[in-house]
């Protein structure tokens, strides 16, 4: 499995990374999507309901969904600091999953534990 460090640099390779400042909104629930991101500096907030449910750092990607059918955000993602981020669109995801194969076991991996925390933490939140 690739650690941040492995993952960081991969989106390092990426063109055009995108800089957003601290409180800057980089998506909202239910716009349309169609890459995922990766933070190569700085930590990002994703929010449901308005309620910060985790916080991601270099090394994470996020908005996965939309390259796996998910259409429209299903949640909405802030800058908690300055960020550098990446993107892939579909075209570049399978490009880097197949230069690097456990890229995909990576993103999966992350997506699925994603899910998991924030599950719990809405369970939490409506209790």
């Amino acid at each position: 499995m690739l650690n941040a460090v492995q993952t960081i640099s991969i989106f390092q390779k990426q063109p055009n990374p995108k800089v957003v400042s601290a409180g800057q909104v980089i998506f909202e629930v239910g716009e349309p999507g169609d890459c995922m991101y990766g933070i190569i500096q700085g930590s990002v907030d994703i929010l449901v309901d308005g309620k910060v449910v985790e916080t991601i750092s270099a090394g994470e990607v996020f908005a996965i969904g939309a390259l796996v059918g998910v259409k429209n955000r299903t949640y909405t993602a802030i800058a908690k600091t300055d960020c550098q981020l990446a993107f892939l669109d579909e075209q570049r995801f399978l490009f880097v999953v197949q230069e690097t194969p456990l890229f995909a076991l990576q993103v999966m991996k992350n997506y699925s534990e994603r899910l998991t925390r924030v599950e719990r933490s809405l369970s939490g939140l409506r209790k």
